[in-house]
């Protein structure tokens, strides 16, 4: 016979995964009936009125006003007050830092811009983090939570990223030590990736909640983040699909992971920001601009029809496509988004990748699979450092709202 401490905890987890099934269902699906959530959730009536009823009264969720119901009855709408909750998203990316304030719809009210990292100032940054989020709290009082999302491979467990190709002073700090109880709100740390990818499955149409999607971060480090049938893939230590650093070539360039050809060392904006310098007739200049002015100045002169820019974006499209050959036959998802800093490089890039891919596929892989770029307003990586707190609030309610 189960102990009453057992029967008790196991009631508190039914009563919590159910707070959190209604609130997902309005975040997903807006103003609805306590009759429209009952049948969407398979629950009965009597259960959706007491649990509703705690939400209503721990401010988690509001009554709207009557909607037109069945056989023209009358029915009480009930929504997740989405504007009211604010969360901060950070993102780390080596070189780029940035902090934004947005609501729990993905909608940003702030974006701040760090200056410009270098290994000599990851001390300065990390302080200037630290302090930009104590005047936002201070600023804001609907600020719930905070999301982070760091460079990979990140053990999650730990708090380091284990290799931060082209600025290892990244692998000195400690994330969860460093900041994970600095704050009178909760901090969530997410590779950039996965961040990257709930961003994408909470945020952007398009996905609409695909279960199988992938987010082909690719940036000033390239990443990977994998959600398969509604579940991210994490991994023993939390270093699951690096796909950066994935060998294309095992005769090629030594990465700081330890592995040649490393995919990383050819298309990441460092990578493409060397090959700039290297040619030295493409940009002018391109020695002294950042890795993102260095790539965004490429890009514009293809824009403009530049013969030499154009053949740069097609050999990296085609070391991209590589990559995604490498997703297709890994984990076969139904659509791979490219986002972040290279995928400015708009629809020639996404050509060489297709053309690429379709030569070496398996044709009904192929087929199968869309691959677009992100259509995401605001960069995927700092929103999905916000995903990552708004995904664990709608996951825990009771994390941040109290029910009797």
């Amino acid at each position: 016979m189960a102990s009453p401490t057992i029967n008790a905890a196991s009631q508190a987890g039914v009563a919590e995964t159910n707070r959190s099934r209604i609130m997902r269902h309005l975040y997903r699906n807006g103003v609805s009936s306590r009759a429209q959530i009952a049948t969407a959730l398979g629950l009965t009536p009597a259960a959706i009125t007491k649990i509703t009823a705690q939400l209503i009264e721990a401010h988690a969720i509001e009554e709207t006003g009557d909607l037109d119901g069945k056989k023209n009855r009358r029915s009480i709408g009930l929504a997740l007050d989405t504007a009211h909750f604010h969360v901060i998203g950070v993102k780390f990316a080596r070189s780029l830092v940035q902090i934004g304030v947005f609501d729990l719809t993905g909608n940003q009210s702030s974006l701040t811009t760090l200056p410009y990292v270098s290994n000599d100032t990851i001390g300065e940054t990390i302080a200037t983090v630290h302090s930009t989020i104590e005047q936002l709290l201070h600023d804001d009082p609907t600020i719930v939570a905070i999301g982070m999302a760091v460079p990979g491979p990140y053990l999650r467990n730990n708090g380091h990223t284990a290799v931060v190709s082209s600025m290892q002073g990244w692998r000195a700090i400690n994330f969860i030590d460093e900041f994970a109880n600095s704050f009178t709100v909760p901090v969530f740390i997410e590779q950039d990736a996965r961040a990257g990818v709930l961003a994408n499955s909470l945020f952007d149409p398009n996905s609409n909640g695909e279960p199988n999607l992938a987010y082909y971060l690719v940036g000033e480090g390239v990443g990977l983040g994998v959600i398969d049938h509604g579940r991210i893939i994490n991994g023993a230590l939390g270093t699951a699909t690096e796909i950066g650093h994935v060998s294309i070539d095992v005769n090629g360039k030594p990465c700081d992971c330890g592995n040649i050809g490393c995919l990383e060392r050819y298309c990441s904006t460092p990578a493409i920001h060397q090959m700039l310098i290297d040619n030295g007739t493409i940009v002018n200049g391109a020695d002294s601009m950042s890795h993102t002015e260095a790539c965004r100045a490429l890009f514009a002169l293809a824009h403009h029809g530049d013969e030499a820019a154009l053949a740069m974006i097609r050999t990296i499209g085609t070391y991209l496509g590589y990559g995604c050959l490498i997703i297709f036959n890994t984990f076969n998802p139904h659509t791979i988004v490219i986002g972040d800093i290279v995928s400015e490089a708009g629809q020639p890039l996404l050509d060489e990748i297709k053309r690429t891919v379709r030569q070496r596929a398996i044709p009904e892989i192929y087929e199968s699979t869309t691959i677009r770029l992100t259509t995401m307003p605001t960069d995927a990586t700092v929103l999905g450092a916000a995903a990552v707190a708004i995904n664990y609030l709608l996951d825990h309610p009771s994390d941040f709202f109290s029910f009797n």
